[in-house]
């Protein structure tokens, strides 16, 4: 347990920081899942490590009322593994020296449930199955890739991978919400393979409550001669093929269902789809609508921001401690000492999110404020994302940056207070506003209307 609620049952009860919860009324939990369903109980018997010291405590709270303790991981048995090794993979991307956590590949449901994680249903049972089922833990995210089972074998590099989406059509015939994702790669499953997922999808999986469409990501550490980013011409292929299906999508289920991430409207050199077309924003936190969002939250056309998830590595980066699908930020503001307000204003973001934010800021007319795109040259190839920015590439680009002016950096860069290199901003040559990735914060932080 690392964190009490003092005024909680828990506390009332005698539990500490740092005790170990064995059991609650004789049950081993296997997952924070299982915790909290337990720990919802009334009238609990907990037994408890306590520095090598057993003990039983009894605690009585009001029904409904939480425990009031954190405990430390989402998974207290052992993570489920991935046993795929697909090509596209960025885990398999990543330079060595990075904190060991970040190298863990993941396939596990519960952390499906948790985070949002994707996961292909390689490793699923029917055990598993009887628990999504009987506990309903939905919404889950499964990575589709190609419906046909070859080319999804293929891809996954895992003969399961022909016959695991059996279970996502299990999932579906017991009513658990699924979000699909297809990670596109050149030559191997675009094309007329994309056209044929999508067919799919609406012949066998019609239920599915979205699908994304989402670009091959490559660093300049991949490996694999297959893997390569998109052309312009092949990301206007991905935006035809999904536009035309979501229109039979609409006119045979009420609904577009698929939606292509902005990254290849940003790679087509197209306009974004109006804000109506995204169906409420399901993939917001993959991509799909996030530019559209952004765009409603600077010009104020919504009064409550839409969340980010804590990016790629969340799960073993941001949680549990920041807590499950919470904020990275409690509210919009700088969680630094900033320069006077009146200072010169420098928006720090990656080359995807500058040539969203740009125009926004040019509609303000003001040449106070600027965007700064930080090149990714961390991990190279089309990383963009300011998900993935690091202290050494936000530290190079500062350095040539005025001192005195105000700069202000999405908190989707950090995790726990540190980017994915290990620095953390007070290694920045510049002191950085830490803001909430989200229209609201930034037209906050830039008076806009105050």
């Amino acid at each position: 347990m690392i964190e009490l609620d003092a005024r909680s049952a828990a506390a009332r009860a005698g539990l500490e920081v740092g005790d170990e919860l064995l059991a609650f009324n004789g049950v081993v939990p296997r997952d924070v899942i299982q915790y909290q369903m337990l720990a919802d109980e009334p009238e609990l018997v907990v037994d408890v490590n306590r520095g090598g010291l057993g003990l039983t405590i009894e605690i009585d709270k009001a029904p409904g009322e939480p425990l009031g303790a954190v405990v430390h991981s989402a998974v207290f048995d052992q993570v489920r593994t991935c046993d795929n090794h697909c090509e596209f993979c960025f885990i398999y991307q990543l330079p060595s020296g990075l904190r060991e956590s970040l190298y863990l590949k993941d396939d596990d449901y519960r952390l499906s449930f948790l985070y949002g994680n994707y996961t292909t249903l390689t490793r699923f049972t029917e055990a598993d199955l009887e628990r999504v089922v009987g506990e309903s833990l939905s919404p889950l995210n499964v990575s589709i890739h190609a419906t046909d089972p070859e080319v999804r074998s293929d891809m996954l590099r895992n003969r399961r991978g022909a016959t695991s989406l059996r279970w996502l059509r299990q999932l579906l015939d017991h009513e658990i919400e699924v979000h699909g994702q297809v990670v596109v790669c050149p030559g191997v499953n675009d094309g007329d393979v994309l056209d044929a997922t999508l067919a799919g999808v609406m012949a066998d999986y019609p239920e599915l409550a979205s699908v994304c469409v989402v670009p091959l990501g490559v660093s300049r550490f991949n490996a694999e001669p297959r893997m390569r980013p998109h052309t312009a011409v092949e990301a206007r292929r991905v935006v035809d093929i999904v536009e035309g299906w979501q229109e039979l999508f609409l006119t045979v289920l009420g609904r577009r269902v698929a939606h292509a991430a902005d990254e290849y409207y940003l790679a087509a050199e197209r306009p974004f789809p109006p804000a109506e077309h995204y169906d409420d924003f399901p993939m917001h936190e993959d991509g799909v609508g996030m530019a559209a969002t952004f765009e409603r939250e600077f010009r104020g056309a919504v009064d409550t921001a839409t969340r980010v998830a804590s990016g790629f590595f969340a799960w073993v980066e941001g949680a549990p401690a920041d807590g499950y699908r919470r904020e990275r930020t409690a509210t919009g503001r700088s969680l630094h000492i900033r320069p006077s307000p009146k200072a010169p204003v420098g928006v720090l973001t990656g080359t995807m999110g500058a040539q969203v934010i740009a125009p926004l800021l040019a509609e303000l007319g003001r040449d106070d404020v600027r965007v700064i795109a930080v090149d990714n040259r961390f991990f190279g190839g089309n990383t963009g994302v300011a998900g993935l920015l690091t202290a050494e590439d936000v530290g190079r680009v500062l350095a040539d940056q005025p001192e005195g002016h105000r700069y202000l950096l999405p908190d989707v860069c950090l995790s726990r207070g540190l980017f994915l290199d290990g620095g953390g901003v007070d290694d920045l040559p510049r002191p950085v506003e830490v803001l909430a990735s989200d229209g609201l914060a930034l037209r906050c932080a830039l008076g806009v209307d105050a």
